[in-house]
């Protein structure tokens, strides 16, 4: 039968659980960094808790905080079902720029630095000041118009392709 999205694997994954001794108070560390609170399922005597902001608790890293207190004679155990599912967000402030590099399989900047405006926008220049060769097994992109400055060579090899927008 035909359907849209990976092929499911014939095996299964195991959850990790941790146990949690409360403290009276609302901050607990996790032995797992998890990138929210979704990722994990809290249980207070059996009961899940509701994550997010304003409800149960909220997760970030390393941290679990409680809205409310949980008491050392509490049953409290956490189950990761984000490292089970093998979650890619990385938690908050995880990435670095070394991190950021053509190396690390996320790809590259060819050609003159632009200036980053907030997450959303990349600014660059709109003359070619620099040699540039797309190789033959990339992608490139550039918003145009785009010229290209006297003496430099804009060399697109055989397989590669370069669409300006």
């Amino acid at each position: 039968m035909a359907y849209i999205g990976n092929q499911s694997n014939s095996s299964f994954s195991n959850m990790i659980k941790q146990t949690i001794t409360g403290n009276g108070g609302t901050n607990y560390t996790l032995t797992h960094a998890v990138a929210n609170s979704n990722e994990l399922e809290v249980f207070v005597n059996n009961v899940r808790q509701e994550p997010g902001s304003g409800k149960a608790y909220t997760a970030s890293g390393l941290n679990l905080v409680m809205t409310g207190n949980v008491a050392n004679s509490d049953n409290f155990y956490v189950i990761f079902v984000g490292k089970a599912l093998q979650s890619s967000v990385p938690p908050p402030n995880s990435i670095t720029s070394a991190m950021m590099t053509g190396s690390a399989g996320v790809g590259s900047f060819l050609g003159d630095a632009g200036t980053a405006l907030g997450n959303i926008i990349r600014v660059h220049e709109k003359e070619l000041n620099s040699s540039v060769t797309v190789a033959g097994s990339t992608n490139g992109v550039a918003a145009g118009p785009l010229t290209i400055a006297n003496g430099v060579v804009l060399t697109i090899a055989n397989g590669a392709t370069l669409a300006v927008v």
